[in-house]
């Protein structure tokens, strides 16, 4: 077994989620409490951005939109890059002393860094973040680009947490049909049928839109709860409208960009009804993708920023009609799920195994994937 890091900045921008497991790249170790509830895979930590840095890493997603290749760095991309690794040095180093841990103590560091532009019918995806400098600087080898071998592959690059979601299932004893719905920035699912078969892909907007709509309307990261939205009506010509987008009607795998829709559709609503209509877009999205399971699942688990959203959760339960819980209440980490995927895909980099498949990326064959960046001396 290995002890990994996982580091996960998501498109909510809210700052680095941090995560300690041990694994073989196939497995997770874990420990069974009553009743089957699993004790934490490991330890976790988070560095949060300021406004100023959240205003940074904005405005190098709207600088990133002009890019044409992979390596290209236009606008307030270079700063922000920089700025990425500091962060996630920051976070890691503080993770470290919090837990009375060295870098001799841990393997490797899964480094997704920070995605600024996700198009890859256009063979682009960028996640900014310099994995030779953030090896250098904590002495410990890091696998970071972790979607460019799948995107240039021809694969949609996303999502890539679902080899991590099926042994999660796996090592919790759960069986098919379950669905596993990860409600970041943008939403995306993970349906294990009853055979073990797996296909995976981005269901829409998740907290994104919400998120933006509240900064802009109330000054607030987020709406805390959902408590807004729960005060509000959708507006339901509008939503009609937001479904028909030619996303939702693509078979999976499919990989969404956080940039396709935009709060501002909802731009003459009041605050509450606008929530109330971006968050029912997120669930009935979500909804739709029961049109492309194999068997319907019988059980969810909701994971990501969007398991704290009550309202979200709510509708989520009177669309999806199955049963629902949260990552948390069974002994897993809503908060940081993807951060121990990065920690997982990052050791099946070092062993070579595959990390995205024909049915979670649409890639051609398994793969693997990831760039290896040891400390320089």
């Amino acid at each position: 077994m290995s002890r990994a890091i996982g580091l996960m900045s998501g498109t909510s921008l809210d700052g680095v989620d941090v995560a300690l497991i041990e694994t073989d790249g196939e497995a997770v170790r874990v420990i069974k409490g009553h009743n089957n509830f699993l004790e934490p895979l490991g330890p976790t930590g988070y560095r949060g951005y300021s406004d100023e840095e959240k205003a940074l890493l904005r405005a190098a997603t709207k600088d990133a939109e002009v890019i044409l290749h992979p390596g290209d760095r236009p606008g307030r991309l270079p700063d922000a890059e920089v700025f990425v690794t500091d962060a996630h040095a920051e976070a890691v180093e503080r993770f470290l002393a919090e837990n009375g841990l060295t870098a001799s103590d841990i393997d490797v560091i899964g480094f997704h860094g920070q995605t600024v532009i996700h198009r890859p019918d256009h063979r682009i995806s960028v996640q900014i973040g310099d994995g030779q400098a953030l090896a250098n600087r904590l002495g410990i080898p890091v696998v970071s680009d972790l979607r460019r071998a799948d995107v240039e592959a021809g694969g949609q690059g996303a999502p890539l947490v679902p080899v991590f979601h099926k042994a999660l299932a796996e090592a919790s004893g759960f069986t098919g049909p379950v669905g596993i719905l990860n409600i970041g920035g943008v939403a995306n699912a993970t349906l294990i049928d009853s055979k073990g078969g797996v296909i995976a892909f981005d269901t829409g907007p998740g907290n994104a839109l919400i998120d933006e709509w509240m900064q802009e309307r109330e000054g607030k990261n987020l709406d805390d709860g959902g408590r807004t939205a729960a005060r509000g009506r959708p507006d339901e010509p509008l939503l009609a409208w937001l479904l028909t987008h030619p996303f939702f009607f693509r078979k999976p795998p499919k990989s969404l960009d956080r940039n396709w829709f935009s709060h501002k559709l909802a731009g003459q609503l009041s605050t509450e009804d606008g929530a109330a209509t971006l968050t029912a877009f997120t669930a009935r999205a979500v909804a739709r993708a029961l049109d492309h399971a194999p068997e319907i699942p019988t059980r969810w688990i909701v994971a990501g920023g969007g398991a704290r959203n009550g309202e979200l959760v709510r509708l989520l339960n009177y669309h999806l009609r199955a049963e629902i819980t949260t990552a948390d209440a069974i002994g897993w980490s809503s908060a940081y799920l993807e951060a121990q995927a990065f920690a997982f895909l990052a050791v099946r980099s070092q062993k070579g195994l595959p990390i995205t498949f024909p049915s979670t990326t649409g890639v051609r064959e398994p793969i693997t994937g990831g760039s290896l960046a040891t400390p320089e001396a």
